[in-house]
């Protein structure tokens, strides 16, 4: 895959060139500079290992927004098997911007409920570029039902700038649907995992992420608002997204230093866009992990510890206001 470079990673871009460059060379040629390409190769990774090990919040953001970072479909392709898709809120319509279905995690069954942006135009359009609908939270919502009839676990992927502000949304009660699924997955009798995977942004985000457990990999963002959307607000500016962005504190790291989220989840060094089998790995064994711990808790105590666990949340919520 060919790694598209962000602005604060010329370096690293700059050094990759030298290595292909050379790498084409040696193929052409009987020149002996194995050496000099593994040096290079070596001095590449010490590059990105320091530069990755000091991001700033807005870096975060862009690394979240990456436009070849792993989607939902390219995850769920690698973490489960006989995946099948279903459609529909029984009411409105198809419900883009999410694809859920059953399939098999390991030898588990399991529903899978997750956002879908779209890779290229025709994608992007068909899920809406990653803002549900109110059908959306409605189909994810029958699903979840359907998932605590027959007692399956519930793996959310959360991956989306927010849920669809437009005023047939609106029309079709949007603010509603989110809150039905708040309400209901406060009171699903199954387990729960949410992963942040890329961008968890607003109701959008929050009407899937109800969860036992809620995960984050370690590049990607979760936050109330969008940074966009809080300078607007605040400071009457689009202009300063990135104040609002450190001062949001929507990272895994602050996230999880202010008890918000329960783990986070490495990636590859460069981050998950990479390598995706690598960065499926490392979220399959999270997965694993929690999902084995949630399995021996009885109904009624992981009930009370997903309340307890939201009360702390809106608590903590409210304590730095």
């Amino acid at each position: 895959m060919d790694v598209e470079f962000l602005p604060f990673e010329q370096p690293i871009a700059e050094l990759e060139a030298k290595i292909n460059e050379l790498k084409f060379a040696a193929q052409d040629s009987d020149l002996k500079i194995a050496d000099e390409i593994a040096m290079l190769e070596k001095k590449s990774q010490a590059l990105t290992q320091d530069i990755f090990s000091k991001l700033s919040p807005q870096q975060t953001l862009q690394l979240a927004r990456h436009p070849s970072r792993p989607h939902a479909i390219d995850l769920i392709e690698r973490l489960f098997k006989n995946f099948d898709e279903m459609q529909g809120d029984r009411h409105i319509g198809r419900g883009q911007g999410i694809i859920a279905g059953t399939a098999y995690f390991q030898d588990q069954a399991v529903m899978v409920i997750a956002q879908e942006k779209g890779r290229d135009v025709d994608s992007k359009v068909k899920e809406n570029f990653g803002m549900p609908k109110p059908e959306s939270y409605r189909k994810a919502l029958r699903l979840m039902q359907l998932a605590d009839k027959f007692s399956l676990p519930i793996i959310t992927l959360i991956d989306t700038p927010g849920a669809y502000p437009g005023i047939q949304a609106e029309k079709e009660n949007q603010s509603e649907a989110i809150a039905r699924n708040l309400i209901v997955m406060a009171e699903l009798r199954v387990p729960i995992i949410s992963i942040v995977i890329g961008e968890g942004g607003s109701g959008g985000a929050l009407a899937i992420s109800v969860a036992d457990r809620l995960l984050m990999l370690k590049h990607s963002v979760y936050s109330v608002i969008s940074p966009e959307g809080c300078a607007s607000i605040l400071w009457k500016s689009a202009e300063k997204a990135q104040d609002a962005t450190t001062a949001m504190k929507i990272t895994s790291k602050d996230l999880l230093d202010n008890q918000l989220i329960d783990a986070v989840i490495d990636e590859p060094i460069g981050g998950a866009h990479r390598d995706y089998d690598q960065s499926a790995n490392l979220i399959e064994k999270a997965i694993c992990h929690h999902l084995n711990e949630l399995k021996k808790i009885p109904k009624e105590l992981l009930l009370k510890q997903r309340y307890d666990k939201l009360m702390m949340t809106q608590h903590l919520a409210e304590s730095s206001d």
